[in-house]
């Protein structure tokens, strides 16, 4: 069966990397449908019961239950309870963790078993283990910082998600400490792609060619384009677009560059395919990208909001 998948969320012009709210529910029955996202997702249960389909097993939780989901695992939540009840969402997407478009595979083993539908890791850790915790303490936190907007709050949540992520780590391998082994394969594969990302880094603005990769990994051309697209979710020259990309963000906040200058300095061919290829990744053209930025930065910091 095919399901939505539900596209990352775009608020004011600006895709966010993270979300957190508090989910109410007013009566028993079906919350929210069966969908996926490329988020990593987490949900913390603040009062009611609740079951939850993970790629169609039924998982039960309630008040003080954490359940985690991972990126692109189809799930859906249903209320148990007959009275009103509340849980926090918290989605986060993997490049908050770590960025999966800088590859090292000595990092990337700690998020892939967030990443692959195979994993086998428990779905949903129970009250008694977290709450004498600092995670309820962090969620709530979490939720505070992305409600209030302090100066700085953009920070705040990347740290608390960090410690978060840190310390189901640490549980997971605590309670089983081959519960990573199981995505031995892909870390294999990443390994033997690892020269091709090391060199797109370093030479982005040039022309790249996926039979050179091939090339310097070892590969035929086609096993590097099949394997490529396989543990990447994209082919190549959607990696080399996407680097270039993230470069030319760069460049829009840090420099005075116009878009013309940005586009040659990070290898796009043109400026009219750059513009069309930023505003596909971003929902929005580089010009607009860089204005954004500069009315974040000036939106005054009120001290006595935070008091």
């Amino acid at each position: 069966m095919n399901y939505p998948e539900q596209k990352k969320e775009v608020i004011n012009g600006i895709s966010y990397n993270y979300l957190c709210h508090i989910q109410n529910v007013i009566k028993a029955g079906n919350v929210y449908p069966a969908h996926y996202h490329s988020y990593i997702e987490i949900l913390y249960g603040i009062s009611g019961t609740y079951e939850v389909l993970l790629n169609g097993k039924c998982h039960q939780f309630a008040e003080g239950d954490l359940v985690l989901i991972n990126s692109k695992e189809v799930h859906q939540v249903n209320a148990c309870s007959q009275t009103a009840g509340q849980y926090i969402v918290l989605r986060f997407e993997p490049e908050i963790i770590y960025n999966s478009m800088f590859h090292n595979y000595l990092q990337l083993k700690y998020v892939l078993p967030f990443l692959l539908e195979s994993s086998k890791h428990q779905k949903v850790i129970k009250k008694a283990t977290i709450e004498p915790t600092f995670i309820p303490e962090l969620l709530y936190e979490i939720l505070k910082e992305y409600e209030m907007e302090l100066y700085g709050y953009e920070l705040a949540i990347k740290n608390h998600i960090g410690r978060i992520f840190l310390w189901i780590l640490r549980y997971f391998h605590q309670i089983n400490s081959n519960f990573m082994h199981s995505p031995l394969t892909n870390i294999t594969f990443i390994k033997r792609l690892q020269p091709s990302f090391d060199y797109v880094l370093e030479h982005f603005a040039d022309e790249l060619k996926a039979t050179d990769m091939a090339a310097l990994c070892n590969m035929s051309s086609s096993y590097f384009s099949r394997t490529f697209n396989q543990q990447m979710g994209m082919n190549f020259n959607e990696y080399v677009n996407y680097i270039r990309i993230t470069e030319a963000e760069k460049l829009l906040v840090s420099t005075t560059m116009n878009i013309t200058e940005i586009a040659n300095t990070t290898g796009f061919s043109s400026t009219s395919y750059f513009i069309k290829l930023f505003k596909n990744h971003k929902n929005m053209s580089p010009k607009q990208f860089r204005k954004e930025f500069v009315l974040t930065l000036q939106v005054p910091y009120s001290p006595s909001a935070s008091m």
